[in-house]
């Protein structure tokens, strides 16, 4: 059994920079992958990044790449989202979600979600 605790949320400015973060615990998460998902108002739940739990695979979604970067301590089972040049777009509700087999590329890999963290990009 897993428990996935998001936090790190806020409210920022565009064009700043924050870092959500992750506590994985329940399992040991040897050949499990990370993700990054967001439900934006009006909006599906979306894929944002991922990573195995090695580092050795990363996907970004296009609208993030290049801004946002996926990291992961092992030894403290905590990954991160550090998300650079915000825009009003990246307003969204971030959830960390954990995949046993496989890179959790979208929703229906994600075998558990932690609650979410409200990120709002506004002036």
């Amino acid at each position: 059994q897993v428990q996935l605790v998001e936090s790190g949320g806020g409210l920022v400015q565009p064009g700043t920079s924050l870092t959500l973060s992750c506590a994985a615990s329940g399992d040991s998460f040897g050949n499990y992958g990370m993700g990054w998902f967001r439900r934006a108002p009006g909006n599906n739940r979306e894929f944002v990044a991922a990573t195995t739990w090695s580092g050795a695979l990363t996907y970004y979604a296009d609208s993030v790449k290049g801004r946002f970067t996926i990291s992961f301590d092992n030894a403290k089972n905590m990954v991160y989202l550090q998300m650079n040049s915000l825009k009003p777009g990246d307003t969204a509700t971030y959830y960390c979600g954990v995949t046993r087999n496989g890179i959790p590329r979208s929703t229906q890999l994600v075998d558990y979600w932690g609650k979410g963290t409200l990120v709002t990009v506004s002036s």
